[in-house]
């Protein structure tokens, strides 16, 4: 059997960091895991090919070798994954789907021969024990949680990974807390499960022997979630890593309460995490009980994230507007508090309802629906219908853009963060890469940009008080340049200078 293992391109958004890819001439940010995964459990005897339509096009010669075609997405790719399937479809192919897109919007895809939803560790042997019967039926869904000792170290080699900014491992599924408007204890669970120590090892072991020297990201939605099996399985894996191959960063998702665990915060940024992203949502304690996001309410919020920051774990923060709760002065307040944090990476979105989810249920309930979520956490859309005045909470919106992702106000951002941020003793290796594009960011940000004079500014002042940062520092400009034209996009008239 000749498999072709697809993935459809994702839209310029805020993650596509395709601005901030040019710099360091990569194609995407990273391969795609989930697809990866599933080609080790197809049976090992079939030939397998992936496309990622974000690294390499689609050949027609693709096509015709393969009899069998797998796709897997997410909510923002739905439209390039439409497009695929037609494709696909008037070349004669069977084609297979899963992933998240596919879980909630199965209806969508009338051209889609198979769906094998939830967890593949569960839904995928049944559907390929009826394949090779010539029985397969067009659903099915997995019942209960996948154990993931059995889940096996993702196919490596199909990707071509000169092209990714980083990859990707996952050590853990669920999350003990229950937000509103998040899926992932529907899709997971809330009792996290991980893998061993063991299987951690070897999915380093095979992105070494790849050729892999680069950053890696745990996928995990909520890393911390169970803190007993990262302290004592994974971490310490992690620092015997560093040792015979190291350095490595790692960068992850984690909830707020991190920052109640100074020896967890230590341990982590020793065994190379220097990143994490946290959903802040809203500094407002009314908002965030509305969503159910206990694990925010009635903290300093400002001074968890310099506790991190000052632990070495960058904080890339999470933002919603659009809460029933939320006053006119929340607008005001989530720029203030971005910039009093210090976080650089603020994504800011309107609250969007996404199958799966209790604001989604609520929300269908009320009659306040308006076609379906975008996936795009910053495109400013809402299938909600407001509590609010629609126009005052759209304009409201662009107005923290307009604001956070100024040329002023984010080199005055970045110089609180560096102001706070301690470097971690796991540094990114200085490759001639990273050099590059150093030379490349000086070359258009220094001199031919109107954000030159911050620019020069901000390299002055890093070189004499924080000379350690400077990488990160130049790393955080090239960034901020891609989610200034990103914001740009949605605000009329542009961005303050």
């Amino acid at each position: 059997m000749n498999v072709l293992l697809l993935y459809p391109e994702f839209p310029e958004t805020f993650w596509s960091l395709k601005h901030a890819l040019r710099f360091v001439r990569k194609r995407a940010v990273i391969p795609p895991l989930g697809l990866l995964t599933v080609a080790a459990m197809l049976p090992p005897q079939w030939n397998k090919r992936m496309v990622d339509l974000n690294v390499h096009s689609l050949a027609s010669a693709d096509l015709a070798w393969a009899e069998l075609v797998m796709i897997s997405g997410m909510v923002v790719q739905r439209e390039s994954a439409k497009a695929l399937i037609a494709r696909c479809k008037a070349a004669g192919r069977t084609v297979v789907a899963g992933g998240p897109l596919f879980s909630y919007e199965h209806e969508l895809f009338d051209q889609v021969d198979h769906f094998v939803l939830d967890e593949a560790e569960l839904s995928l042997p049944p559907f390929l024990a009826d394949l090779q019967q010539g029985t397969a039926r067009r659903l099915y869904r997995a019942q209960g949680f996948a154990d993931l000792h059995t889940t096996p170290v993702p196919l490596w080699e199909l990707a071509d990974l000169r092209y990714y900014a980083c990859t990707g491992i996952q050590f853990s599924r669920g999350c003990p807390f229950d937000c509103d408007f998040c899926n992932v204890t529907t899709m997971f669970g809330r009792r996290p499960r991980t893998k061993t120590s063991a299987q951690i090892r070897a999915e380093l072991e095979a992105l070494y022997r790849c050729g892999w020297r680069d950053g890696i990201f745990f996928v995990d939605d909520n890393l911390i979630g169970n803190k007993r099996e990262l302290k004592h399985d994974l971490l310490p894996v992690l620092v015997q890593w560093q040792k015979e191959h190291g350095p490595f960063t790692f960068n992850t998702q984690v909830s707020i309460n991190l920052a109640d665990d100074p020896q967890l915060m230590t341990a982590m940024a020793g065994a190379g995490f220097d990143t994490v992203f946290i959903g802040i949502e809203t500094p407002d304690n009314s908002s965030l009980a509305e969503c159910s996001k206990s694990q925010n309410r009635n903290r300093d919020l400002v001074a968890d994230v310099k506790r991190l920051h000052r632990a070495g774990l960058q904080v890339q923060g999470g933002f919603i507007v659009g809460f029933d709760s939320d006053q006119p002065s929340i607008f005001q307040r989530q720029i203030d508090f971005i910039q009093n944090s210090g976080i650089m990476t603020a994504m800011v979105g309107r609250l969007q309802a996404i199958p799966g989810t209790r604001l989604y249920a609520r929300m269908n309930l009320a009659n306040r629906l308006v076609g379906t979520a975008t996936g795009d956490n910053v495109d400013g859309t809402s299938n909600i219908v407001p509590a609010s005045d629609a126009l005052a909470l759209q304009q409201g919106y662009q107005t923290i853009l307009r604001s956070i992702y100024s040329s002023k106000q984010y080199y005055r951002r970045l110089r609180t963060f560096l102001n706070e941020y301690h470097a971690p003793p796991v540094q990114t290796r200085l490759t001639f890469r990273r050099v590059l594009a150093g030379a490349l960011a000086t070359w258009r940000l220094g001199f031919t940009s109107k954000e030159r004079f911050d620019y020069w500014r901000m390299l002055l002042w890093t070189s004499l008080h924080r000379p350690r940062n400077l990488p990160l520092a130049i790393q955080l400009v090239i960034c901020g340049y891609h989610y200034r034209r990103i914001s740009e996009r949605l605000v009329p008239g542009g961005l303050k200078s």
